[in-house]
């Protein structure tokens, strides 16, 4: 039975300004039109809707988008690739979430004594270096990366990193082992430093695991109705 955008509309709580808008983008297959011009849908055009609708939770306004168009364009290795992606980016994110959880637990419990003067307590490079298995000239790298920003002694001008941010080079060094590059390090920092420290980052990786088990079952559910609208006769 044919569809006004109306009909369309209401199911998902939308404007018909806004079916109409996702039939001109791509999203939906060209609507009949009638010998006065009025559209007029079908079951295939329900099915696109919905598959667009359960696309987004999981894929994103864009890459959703980018999925109809292919289809309905007749790509389907294209809308497929899409697909594939976001699958893969959930897992490079649960990956980063597995390796924030591991370098977290194996920084040590307490920061060791230092030695340097009052005036700035931490560690100099060479040291601090040392201790990490890296090259001066690494941690001189990673400071233009944004890791850390080192404070300077105000009598000789040499770095001096303080205790929490020899934790965190700690932490780096376990991400960068881990595979992660200097990029995705340093958001990972920086989180811990929203947070406060490394230990009161540990509350929130409960909340980042749901976020990403929600999204994994939103790309499932979105998967289930694009392969339900690529089964609908056209």
């Amino acid at each position: 039975m044919p569809f006004r955008p109306i009909d369309l509309a209401r199911e998902h709580g939308l404007s018909t300004q806004a079916v109409r808008n996702y039939e001109r983008a791509g999203v939906l297959p060209p609507a009949d039109r009638s010998a006065h011009g009025y559209r007029h849908y079908g079951e295939r055009h329900a099915a696109a809707l919905r598959a667009f609708l359960a696309l987004l939770p999981g894929h994103g306004h864009p890459a959703a988008t980018a999925i109809m168009q292919a289809v309905n364009a007749g790509d389907l290795p294209a809308a497929l690739r899409l697909v594939d992606d976001g699958h893969a980016r959930l897992a490079e994110d649960r990956r980063t979430l597995d390796a924030v959880r591991t370098a977290l637990d194996h920084l040590p419990a307490a920061d060791p004594p230092v030695d340097d003067p009052p005036a700035a307590p931490g560690t100099h490079i060479g040291p601090l270096a040392h201790r990490l298995g890296l090259r001066p000239a690494t941690l001189r790298a990673w400071e233009r990366a944004g890791l850390v920003s080192p404070l300077r002694d105000a009598r000789t001008g040499y770095r001096v990193y303080p205790p929490a941010q020899v934790r965190e080079l700690l932490l780096a060094e376990q991400l960068r082992r881990g595979g992660h590059g200097l990029a995705r390090t340093a958001e990972i920092l920086h989180r811990l430093r929203s947070a406060g420290s490394p230990e009161a980052v540990r509350p929130t990786l409960a909340a980042w695991q749901s976020r990403l088990t929600a999204r994994g079952r939103a790309l499932l559910a979105g998967a289930a109705a694009l392969h339900a609208y690529l089964d609908h006769p056209a």
